[in-house]
């Protein structure tokens, strides 16, 4: 695979008030057909839900590959051909992005061989998995050097306030590059004693301020639409989908994914916020220089 060239790198990446994409996650690494039927699993499933949540106005998909049994996979093959196919059918059309979530399976080297491998536009990590502790600190950073000079969009998962402070001194550190990525703040948890609130957002809020790149939200549960609408307000880009709840903002089975990217593309538009869609997003996923 070659490398991606973005054109036209804007030289501030922060998000505003008035704009933000909506991430999909159609799947997520845990769930199945029996918690709902319309949850992606085959290849043809997948890409099939991607192509109708673009066209309800997502940007990005967040992407989790299956193997034959329908298990999460961080398998090279299976991500290839899954990531491979997708890209045939949706071209530049919406932004793919590859998880490295590794549920208690994988080791950090086997999700940093995935990325080597497949060279993905972009690509999902959990600092809390990459970098477990202060051991993997040296190839962990090497790595992400690498994708940041490799053009591949890296979007940093953090679970919680301790770990965006952490993500800020590696920042600091240079442990991680200042540019060419995007921060997710997770609300919630898959326990059901954790279901996400927008009340949630708030340890995170006093570190604002030290956040030179673009951020998003995304939330457990039946409040999801409550914490991406809140988000949204506080200027962040938001991820929804099967992975985090198949609920609707009513309380009940929501249709599919792609239902419930067109319903908060519709708040945005009540709230007079400008959803962005996948060549805009990039331009503003790039800085094309450290802050």
């Amino acid at each position: 695979m070659t490398n991606h060239t973005i054109a036209n790198p804007m030289t501030e990446n922060q998000t505003t008030l008035n704009e933000a994409a909506i991430i999909v996650a159609p799947n997520g690494a845990r769930k199945s057909h029996s918690d709902h039927p319309a949850l992606p699993i085959t290849n043809e499933e997948i890409i099939n839900d991607v192509i109708a949540c673009r066209d309800a106005g997502a940007a990005m998909v967040h992407l989790h590959a299956r193997n034959n049994e329908g298990k999460h996979s961080l398998d090279i093959s299976d991500n290839i051909k899954l990531y491979q196919s997708l890209k045939e059918k949706v071209g530049e059309s919406i932004i793919v992005q590859l998880t490295t979530e590794a549920i208690g399976q994988y080791l950090p080297h086997q999700q940093i061989a995935l990325i080597k491998e497949t060279k993905p536009e972009a690509a999902s990590f959990a600092l809390s998995e990459l970098i477990p502790n202060d051991n993997y600190l040296s190839d962990a950073s090497a790595f992400f050097h690498w994708v940041a000079e490799e053009n591949i969009i890296a979007q940093y998962i953090l679970y919680s306030a301790e770990d965006l402070q952490r993500y800020l001194s590696f920042i600091k550190q240079d442990i991680l590059p200042a540019c060419n990525h995007h921060l997710l703040f997770v609300l919630g948890r898959y326990s059901k004693q954790q279901v996400a609130t927008p009340q949630d957002l708030s340890p995170y809020l006093p570190h604002l301020p030290n956040i030179n790149t673009r951020w998003a939200v995304c939330a457990f549960g039946k409040y999801e639409h409550f914490c991406l609408t809140t988000a949204m307000l506080m200027g962040a880009d938001i991820r929804v989908g099967f992975e985090n709840n198949h609920l609707n903002h009513q309380g009940t089975m929501a249709h599919n994914n792609a239902a419930q990217v067109t319903h908060l593309r519709t708040t945005a538009e009540h709230l007079n916020i400008k959803t962005l869609d996948a060549h805009s997003f990039r331009r503003r996923l790039i800085a094309s220089k450290r802050p």
